[in-house]
């Protein structure tokens, strides 16, 4: 009998639970909600200017899948972000073109920009200006920030603020996505290979240059060496170059010599893997960044020519 109980009330339960099934599926408005956004101005000139001539998406909303979940981010503004739009396009994009022809920028340049409005600060008094993940997407930071230094800055001054903060972000990224795809010479490597620090560098003194290194970064591994010397290169004209190995020669310290061993790496490696001329590229850097500077170009114009 109690068996029997039990049978009857599994079979009551089949039934419910099969019926509540049928009378979901029965339903005529979907749970699932679409989350697209109608498309603004903006996102017409992206489509005109990144997507449609070379698969790139430039995401500027906010998306948590594509942030870092490691820090709290704070959302691009809308204005800054067209800002940094237009200089990804002039300085960086148009550059290539330029230099190396439109297939090459077609190519290889990653496929997704995702801009954050704040730096993600790390706990060793660092902070983060960009990744690049798997050589398809550039993550940049500090978005917020430009309409400020637009407004207070001009000239050099602007143009040092522009490159160190946002520019020389994107060669330094490009460079790992373009080592990715060809490596370089394990001579690189071995020119100062017995000074890297990995995230100490952080930690070290401001002698980094006198052992070899562009930048007190580039002390934590030869991907960043590489990255960070070509990234300063070509935001920096030649007497900023002679005066850095200066500073690496000081007080009889080879530095200088080293720095110079591993420039002549990445000049070959530019020239003979990608067939571009570093110097080229630098002086194409150097004067389209003058022409932000100069306000010869406007940044804030969205229309579709």
């Amino acid at each position: 009998m109690k068996k029997y109980i039990a049978y009857i009330l599994l079979l009551g339960v089949a039934a419910f639970t099969l019926a509540a099934c049928q009378e979901d599926l029965m339903q005529e408005e979907s749970v699932i909600k679409d989350s697209a956004v109608e498309k603004n101005a903006f996102d017409e000139w992206l489509e005109t200017n990144f997507l449609k001539p070379y698969n790139i998406d430039f995401k500027y909303r906010f998306e948590l899948n594509e942030s870092d979940l490691g820090y709290y981010t704070v959302p691009a503004d809308y204005n800054a972000s067209i800002i940094y739009a237009h200089l990804v396009k002039y300085l960086c994009i148009d550059t290539y073109d330029e230099v190396a022809g439109v297939d090459f920028t077609r190519g290889y340049f990653p496929k997704m920009f995702f801009l954050i409005g704040e730096w993600e600060y790390r706990n060793n008094g660092s902070f983060v200006l960009g990744t690049a993940e798997g050589g398809k997407k550039i993550m940049l930071s500090g978005v917020n920030y430009l309409p400020q230094y637009f407004a207070r800055l001009s000239g050099d001054e602007l143009s040092e603020v522009i490159n160190y903060y946002y520019i020389k972000t994107i060669h330094h990224e490009f460079t790992h996505i373009l080592n990715q795809n060809k490596l370089f010479s394990d001579s690189f490597k071995s020119i100062t290979a017995s000074t890297y620090v990995a995230d100490a560098a952080f930690d070290t003194d401001d002698l980094y240059q006198q052992r070899g290194y562009i930048t007190a970064y580039a002390q934590t591994n030869p991907d960043e060496d590489f990255a960070e010397l070509l990234s300063e290169y070509v935001t920096h004209d030649q007497a900023w170059w002679e005066e850095q190995l200066a500073n690496g020669s000081a007080d009889g310290a080879d530095g200088g010599a080293l720095m110079t061993a591993k420039m002549d790496i990445v000049r070959d490696y530019m020239q003979n893997s990608w067939n571009i001329n570093l110097d080229e590229l630098r002086a194409t850097v150097l004067r389209r960044t003058a022409d932000v500077s100069a306000g010869k170009v406007d940044l804030t114009d969205i229309s579709i020519k």
